[in-house]
C-alpha cells in the first residue's frame, strides 16, 4: 500500500495549514478563491471644512448664590444676544444648564457659591470667528475653551469616499481579470470600514495668564486674587483641508 495513503485525517490536516498560513499572513490586495475574485481597495475623500464650533465656558463665584446666579445668566444672555446680532441661527446655539455648586466651611454651612455653563457655538460664515472670539470674553467670566473646524455634513463626505474605494476596488479587479482573459462577475460580499475624520483643525485656549479678577477666597470669605487666562489666540487664516478614508473588501464572482 502507498505510504501516503497511511496519513491520517489529523496528519493530512497539518500539513494543509503548513502550506495555507504563510499565504494568509501576507494578506494580498488581490486573491483568488474558487470561481471568485476578493480585492482590497481604499478610497479617500477631501474637503475644505465649512463648518466652526467654538467652545466657551461661564464661571463666576460670589458669597451669595443670587450675585452669582444673575452674573452667570447676564454672561449667558449677553453671549446668546451676540450670536443673534451675526445671524446665526438659535439652533447653532447650545447653552448649558446653570450649574450652582456651594463651597462649605468647617461646620458646613455655605460661604460662597459657583455657579458655570458651558456654550457652543457652530459658525459656518468664518469671517464672524474674530468678532465672536472677541467679544464673547468681555465680561471677566466668560473663558474661551476651544475652535474647531470640520464638515456638516460629515455623512456625505463618508458615502463619496466610499464611492471612491467601490470605483478603486472595481477598477483593480477587472484590470487583473483582463490579463486572464476572463471578466469580472456581480459583487457576492462587500466588508466595510470607514475611518475616523482626520485633519480637524483645533486652537484651544492659551495656558498663560494675564489679567485678574477678584473672587471669594477659599477660607475666610475675603476676597482674594485669581488669575484669567488670556485671550484667545486669532483663528487660523485658511484651515487645511479635511480628509475621510473608506476601506472595502469586496468579492467578485469570475465569469
Amino acid at each position: 500500500m502507498n505510504r501516503f495513503a497511511k496519513l491520517s485525517l489529523a496528519q493530512v490536516a497539518l500539513v494543509y495549514c503548513f502550506f495555507t498560513l504563510p499565504a494568509r499572513a501576507q494578506a494580498p490586495e488581490v486573491k483568488f478563491i474558487a470561481d471568485t475574485l476578493v480585492v482590497q481597495a481604499e478610497g479617500i475623500y477631501e474637503a475644505e471644512p465649512d463648518l466652526a464650533t467654538l467652545e466657551f465656558q461661564i464661571s463666576t463665584q460670589e458669597k451669595e448664590l443670587k450675585a452669582a446666579y444673575d452674573k452667570a445668566s447676564a454672561s449667558l444672555n449677553r453671549i446668546v444676544g451676540l450670536a443673534e446680532r451675526n445671524g446665526l441661527n438659535k439652533a447653532d446655539l447650545t447653552t448649558g444648564a446653570l450649574t450652582v455648586y456651594p463651597f462649605y466651611d468647617e461646620k458646613h454651612r455655605a460661604r460662597s457659591y459657583s455657579v458655570s455653563a458651558h456654550v457652543q457655538i457652530r459658525v459656518r460664515d468664518f469671517s464672524k470667528i474674530g468678532i465672536l472670539l472677541d467679544e464673547s470674553i468681555q465680561d471677566g467670566i466668560t473663558e474661551f475653551r476651544s475652535l474647531t473646524y470640520s464638515l456638516a455634513d460629515e455623512e456625505a463626505a463618508k458615502e463619496r469616499a466610499v464611492a471612491q474605494a467601490m470605483r478603486n476596488a472595481i477598477g483593480r479587479a477587472t484590470a487583473v481579470l483582463e490579463q486572464k482573459g476572463q471578466k469580472l462577475g456581480a459583487v457576492r460580499s462587500v466588508s466595510l470600514d470607514v475611518h475616523q475624520v482626520v485633519g480637524v483643525a483645533r486652537l484651544t485656549a492659551p495656558q498663560a495668564f494675564s489679567t485678574e479678577l477678584m473672587v471669594i477666597g477659599p477660607e475666610s470669605g475675603e476676597k482674594q486674587k485669581r488669575s484669567l487666562p488670556a485671550p484667545p489666540p486669532p483663528p487660523p487664516a485658511q484651515p487645511g483641508k479635511i480628509a475621510v478614508t473608506a476601506s472595502v473588501q469586496c468579492m467578485f464572482q469570475i465569469l
